[in-house]
C-alpha cells in the first residue's frame, strides 16, 4: 500500500482553515450531542417507559455508544473505497432518520434497538479523522485535532442545559427530535461545503486481502495499538462520569438542578486545556505533554479515591477533583489519538475505523462495568478513573518500551531500528 501524499492547502483552497476546523468539530459533535443533551431527561425516560431499576436507564447510552463502536468498523472502510464526502453524508442521513425513529419509540427496547440504530448512523463521523490524516500529519495533526476537540468540547458545556431547557418546555422524546434536526443541518453544510480530500488513486479495492493487510497495520503496530487502548480506557472513564453524573447529584449531593450547570464547568475545563494544547503541541510535542497529563490524571483520580473512600466527599471537593480529572484528559486525547494515527496513513480509513471501534466499543463496556458499581456514593466513579489511569500508563510504557516523555524524533528512530530488526 503506497503511503498517502500531505496536501496541507486543499482544504483551505476549498473552504478554508476555520471552517474546516468548525465542519470537522461539527462532525464529531453529532456524535457527543446525541449523549449529553439527553442526560437529563434519563431519570424522566425511566419513568415515562416503566423502568423499575433506575440503573438501567444508563443502557440508552451504553446503547448508544455500542452502535457508535460497531459502526466505526466499516464507515472508515467504505471511506477508502468510495471517498469521504460521499460516506459522510449517507452515513448523517441515515442518522437523521434513526434519530427521529427513536423519538417515537414507545417502548423501551424499541427504543434501545432504535438508539443502537442511531449509533451506527452516528459512527460516520469517524471518517471526519480520515480527512484530518489525509491533510496533516505529525504535529501539526495534533494541531487540528486539538482544534476541532475545543469546538467539539461546547457540545457537553451547553448540552445538558439545553436538555433541560427541553424538558421544560416540551416532552422527552422532543430531544431526539431535534437530533435529528442537528445533523440534518450539518448534512446540508457538508454536502455544500465539503470537497473530497482522498485523491483518487489512493482510493482502495475492498478485497479480503486488502483489508487483512491494512487492519494487520493497524494492529500490529505497536504505537497505533497501545495508544488506541489508551485513548480507550480514558474513554471509559468519560463515559462512566457521563453515565453516573445524574444519579450523583441526586442521589449523592441531592441536588440535581446543579447537574447542568457542573457539568458544563467540568468540560468547560477539559476545553481550556485542550485549547492550551493546539497552541504549544507543535512545540512541547505530544508525548511530553500528554505523558504529563497521564501521571497528573493519576494523581488527581488517586486523591479522589482516597477522599470518597474516607467519606470526606463533599460537592466542592467533587466539582475540583472531576473538573482537575477531566483537564488533564484534554491533554491526554487527542494527543493519543494523533498518535494513534500517525503510523496508519497509508490506510486512514481503515486506521481510524479500527481503533474507533476499539476506542468508543471498549470505552463503552469500561464506562458500563464502571457505572453498574454506582452505590449511591462517589467512590464507584473515582476508582475506577484511578483504574483507567493506570492501565494507559501500563499501555503507554509499552509502547515507548519503559520510557516516558521521548521525544517525537527518538520514538520515531526506535520504531524504525525495530521495523529494520
Amino acid at each position: 500500500m503506497a503511503k498517502q501524499p500531505e496536501y496541507p492547502g486543499a482544504v483551505a483552497t476549498a473552504i478554508g482553515f476555520r471552517e474546516f476546523v468548525a465542519m470537522a468539530a461539527a462532525l464529531m459533535a453529532t456524535q457527543a450531542i446525541a449523549v449529553d443533551t439527553m442526560l437529563p431527561a434519563l431519570p424522566t425516560i425511566a419513568a415515562a417507559l416503566g423502568l423499575r431499576d433506575e440503573n438501567h436507564s444508563q443502557w440508552i447510552v451504553t446503547a448508544y455508544l455500542a452502535g457508535v463502536g460497531c459502526g466505526q468498523l466499516f464507515w472508515g472502510l467504505l471511506s477508502d473505497r468510495y471517498g469521504r464526502r460521499s460516506v459522510l453524508l449517507v452515513g448523517l442521513s441515515v442518522y437523521v432518520l434513526a434519530a427521529v425513529l427513536t423519538g417515537l419509540s414507545t417502548s423501551f427496547t424499541t427504543l434501545l434497538a432504535w438508539r443502537f440504530a442511531h449509533g451506527l448512523a452516528a459512527a460516520s463521523a469517524v471518517v471526519s479523522r480520515s480527512v484530518i490524516r489525509d491533510l496533516y500529519s505529525g504535529r501539526p495533526m495534533a494541531r487540528v485535532m486539538s482544534l476541532t476537540f475545543i469546538v467539539f468540547l461546547m457540545v457537553p458545556v451547553l448540552a445538558p442545559s439545553l436538555g433541560q431547557l427541553m424538558l421544560l418546555l416540551a416532552p422527552w422524546r422532543s430531544i431526539f427530535l431535534m437530533f435529528g434536526v442537528f445533523a440534518a443541518a450539518v448534512l446540508l453544510w457538508a454536502m455544500l461545503r465539503l470537497p473530497e480530500t482522498l485523491h483518487p488513486e489512493y482510493r482502495l479495492t475492498l478485497t479480503a486481502d486488502h483489508i487483512v493487510r491494512a487492519a494487520g497495520l493497524v494492529l500490529g503496530n505497536r504505537t497505533s495499538l497501545c495508544y488506541t487502548l489508551g485513548v480507550t480506557v480514558m474513554f471509559g472513564s468519560i463515559l462512566a462520569y457521563v453515565g453516573m453524573v445524574q444519579q450523583i447529584f441526586e442521589d449523592v449531593f441531592h441536588r440535581p438542578g446543579l447537574m447542568p450547570s457542573i457539568f458544563a464547568v467540568c468540560a468547560a475545563s477539559m476545553g481550556v486545556t485542550a485549547f492550551l494544547n493546539s497552541r504549544i503541541v507543535e512545540r512541547v510535542g505530544m508525548r511530553i505533554i500528554s505523558h504529563l497529563g497521564l501521571l497528573v490524571f493519576i494523581g488527581i483520580t488517586g486523591a479522589h479515591m482516597l477522599i470518597a473512600a474516607l467519606g470526606l466527599e463533599s460537592l466542592a471537593s467533587f466539582v475540583m477533583l472531576q473538573a482537575g480529572t477531566m483537564a488533564c484528559i484534554g491533554l491526554i486525547a487527542s494527543n493519543f489519538g494523533a498518535m494513534a494515527m500517525e503510523p496508519v496513513g497509508s490506510v486512514a480509513g481503515i486506521g481510524a475505523s479500527l481503533q474507533g471501534f476499539i476506542s468508543t466499543f471498549g470505552g463503552a463496556v469500561v464506562g458500563a462495568l464502571i457505572g453498574r458499581r454506582f452505590n449511591g456514593s462517589t467512590l464507584p466513579l473515582a476508582s475506577g478513573a484511578f483504574a483507567c489511569g493506570m492501565a494507559s500508563l501500563a499501555v503507554v510504557l509499552l509502547a515507548e518500551h519503559g520510557r516516558l516523555f521521548r521525544p517525537q524524533h527518538a520514538a520515531a528512530a526506535v520504531l524504525e531500528h525495530g521495523a529494520v530488526q
